[in-house]
């Protein structure tokens, strides 16, 4: 597996990069065929927390995971075993969907006698309709904090298209738009 290993608020030492090439190629056993595109980590420190961010984008899904702690390496252990448990809990449903809709063979290897599938229900127990007013990036953020949510739909003034503004773990904001 192909990944790019940056490090934000810190230098990334050549014992941190190999540990977590390591832990991540134990991601490898539940995959037929590695990811082609490659995969991002980001080593951050902020206030004594050490965390890791895994980002692996494979077409029609994203994997991704983070994690904090006092200790960068228990943090990567942490975020492997995240993306270990979202594999194996989503891989009996990726794969059906990925036969159904695009005829491609299965993206995760199938292994019975290791795990058992988690076939837990995805339910939607709650419908919201609201109209979306046009509005600009910081009064979407306004309206979000106004209304005590963690993110908030919005019309972008600006792109007219739809966003969502989010608040981070960090404190600080995200902005995600469609990528069309």
């Amino acid at each position: 597996m192909n990944i790019s290993i940056r490090g934000q608020h810190m230098e990334v030492t050549e014992a941190l990069r190999e540990y977590v090439e390591k832990k991540l190629s134990r991601l490898e056993r539940y995959f037929e065929t590695p990811p082609s595109s490659a995969g991002y980590v980001t080593l951050n420190v902020v206030k004594g927390m050490q965390t890791v961010e895994v980002t692996i984008p494979f077409p029609g899904m994203v994997l991704r995971a983070e994690e904090r702690s006092s200790d960068m390496y228990a943090s990567i252990d942490l975020v492997v075993d995240k993306l270990e448990r979202q594999i194996r809990k989503n891989k009996t449903k990726v794969n059906r969907r990925f036969r159904q809709e695009a005829g491609m063979r299965d993206l995760f290897r199938v292994d019975t006698t290791r795990y058992q599938d988690d076939e837990e229900e995805l339910e939607v127990v709650r419908t919201k309709q609201f109209p979306l007013k046009p509005m600009d990036v910081e009064e979407a953020i306004l309206q979000m904090n106004m209304v005590g949510h963690n993110f908030f739909v919005f019309a972008n003034l600006d792109t007219e298209k739809i966003n969502v503004v989010y608040k981070r773990n960090d404190g600080k904001y995200g902005l995600i738009e469609p990528a069309m």
